[in-house]
């Protein structure tokens, strides 16, 4: 029995193969036809049996013949391969106009800083995105170099460059310049019976209005319009009235928590609110100094309205009306008893951010931001307190990466952001002063991880060209980890805080310590000692300066 290996159709003994309309047509000659003279085939003969199709095996020498079964492919699925390319672009072209506007791109991008603009009017009238066009594109990318002693010549060369030079403090005058508004609101001097800043201030508003309907706290945060809700109800029965006008008490807080995020600054807010005479803002950390009155509530969305001093003032209300109720009790009138609440702050910002300074002030000095947060904080109370909580820097780093890190987290991710970051440091560092890149606001954002953020004494030495030593309480958080009772007594008597009782002091003391670090981030295990050893060598010769300045040599943490 005999099979056509072109058509498959079953051929008869002695058929002449006219059914197989592959190999006859018009002016069919069988004998010029190679398909029928069997040139290009291989015959196959079976026996009687019956054969199933898929058993027909053909062998073709012309591999032309390979395409015929594509194009003989069936019309539905063809359709069906057309429709599916159609929508796997479509798909991927949603990713990249999304990722675009969103900054969502995995794409490196690291910048070569190799010009600050040298218009600062220029960089006013700038978004965030368009700052980024006046750098480069750096020619090397070590963002997966782990050769120790190729990242050690980067860091002897931001070594060879490090000067600590005294910076110019402002003229008031220049202050009130930059922010007349803030000084129009707050006055010169405070209350004289309070030992918290305080002031009474005229209140315009009739019964109908709601004191807080601008505020721009309760309005862009939902998890804060619980607490001004509860103001509104109880905001009347504070005012003051006198002469046929009403009068709120302000305050500004009495001490800061200055910084630094991620070395124990929530623990220490949270056992210093368990004071009897110590009160907070309503809000933890309101960063308005360095962020809020700017406009800024995440770099990366931009600018908003501008926070007024205002909205910063509305968040101490609530001790306000306790301050208010000691001055106003009858043992204060009668003894002129002092109040003795005092009122805290503990945005972990205030110390180092000033990224925001290069949209706002003019006359900047080579990249050098010509004011700093200190400046107006000292402008309108000289007589402030400052807290200060340090860690190792090199730790501090990486609890930061695990926290603030979103997804990818891993040892070996950090130590190549911490590469990068140094590239990046030490091209800002071959151009431009200590002080220009770390307060230089592409360059932070342009880092992975905020490597400028545990270079404490630079920030240290421009808060003492404002403050003074006594005024500035320094801690590190190894201390306070081990010995919580040791260092809570120092801040009580920095603060010049009253005795407690020994239930109050057990309830601040021994109460377990906040904001440790998540389960899954302990899974991660420590950083790889590469990167340790790279950063040790990068913070040495900050970590030695503020030992020096302190006069404490646990700040160079050679132990940890």
């Amino acid at each position: 029995m005999r099979y056509c290996i072109n058509c498959c159709i079953h051929l008869l003994p002695n058929d002449l193969h006219r059914q197989c309309f592959r190999c006859r047509g018009p002016n069919h000659n069988n004998q010029k036809c190679p398909v029928c003279r069997g040139e290009n085939k291989i015959p196959l003969y079976t026996d009687s049996k019956q054969m199933k199709l898929l058993a027909v095996l053909e062998v073709r020498t012309d591999h032309r013949e390979s395409w015929n079964g594509f194009f003989c492919l069936r019309k539905g699925k063809l359709c069906s391969l057309i429709f599916g390319l159609i929508i796997m672009t479509l798909v991927m072209a949603s990713y990249i106009l999304t990722g675009a506007k969103h900054g969502l791109l995995l794409i490196p991008s690291p910048f070569h800083y190799g010009a600050f603009a040298s218009n600062p009017s220029l960089m006013d009238n700038e978004s965030l995105s368009d700052v980024k066009d006046h750098y480069q594109p750096s020619k090397m990318n070590i963002s997966y170099v782990k050769d120790y002693p190729s990242i050690k010549l980067i860091i002897d060369t931001i070594t060879s460059k490090i000067e600590f030079m005294t910076r110019q403090r402002p003229d008031l005058e220049d202050l009130r310049k930059q922010e007349p508004h803030m000084f129009s609101v707050i006055p010169n001097k405070f209350l004289p019976n309070s030992k918290n800043p305080c002031w009474y201030e005229e209140y315009r508003g009739n019964t109908t209005t709601d004191p807080y309907a601008t505020n721009s706290y309760a309005l862009y945060s939902k998890r804060f319009r619980t607490i001004f809700d509860y103001l509104r109800k109880v905001f009347w029965n504070h005012l003051y009235h006198y002469k046929d006008k009403h009068y709120r008490l302000r305050c500004l807080p009495h001490f800061y928590i200055i910084g630094q995020p991620k070395c124990g600054t929530t623990d220490l807010y949270d056992r210093l609110r368990l004071h009897p005479d110590v009160r907070f803002s309503a809000i933890k950390e309101p960063h308005w100094w360095t962020r809020k009155r700017f406009g800024i509530i995440r770099l990366r969305d931009g600018f908003h309205d501008r926070y007024p001093v205002e909205d910063y003032l509305d968040l101490f209300d609530l001790a306000a009306h306790q301050i208010q109720g000691v001055l106003q009790s009858e043992a204060a009138k009668e003894r002129g008893k002092m109040n003795n609440i005092i009122i805290g702050e503990a945005s972990a910002s205030t110390m180092w951010d000033n990224n925001a300074w290069i949209f706002f002030y003019d006359n900047s000095t080579e990249g050098e931001p010509p004011f700093l947060i200190q400046d107006f904080i000292h402008a309108f109370q000289p007589n402030a307190k400052l807290i200060i909580m340090l860690r190792d820097p090199v730790e501090r780093l990486y609890s930061d990466y695990l926290y603030f890190a979103s997804a990818n987290k891993s040892v070996e991710d950090f130590h190549e952001k911490v590469a990068e970051s140094l590239q990046l440091f030490e091209n800002c560092m071959l151009d431009f002063s200590l002080r220009a890149c770390v307060y230089n606001n592409t360059l932070n954002n342009a880092m992975p991880v905020r490597l400028q953020v545990g270079l404490y004494v630079v920030y240290l030495l421009d808060w003492l060209t404002v403050f003074d030593k006594d005024q500035i309480l320094v801690l590190r958080l190894e201390d306070h980890a081990s010995n919580v009772k040791y260092t809570m007594h120092m801040v009580f008597q920095f603060l010049d805080l009253g005795p407690l009782s020994e239930k109050q002091e057990a309830l601040i003391t021994k109460s377990p310590a906040s904001n440790t670090r998540r389960p899954e981030d302990r899974s991660l295990g420590p950083m790889l000692p590469t990167t340790k050893a790279i950063l040790r060598d990068f913070y040495r010769p900050f970590n030695t300066k503020l030992a020096q300045v302190l006069f404490d040599d646990a700040f160079l943490w050679k132990r940890t």
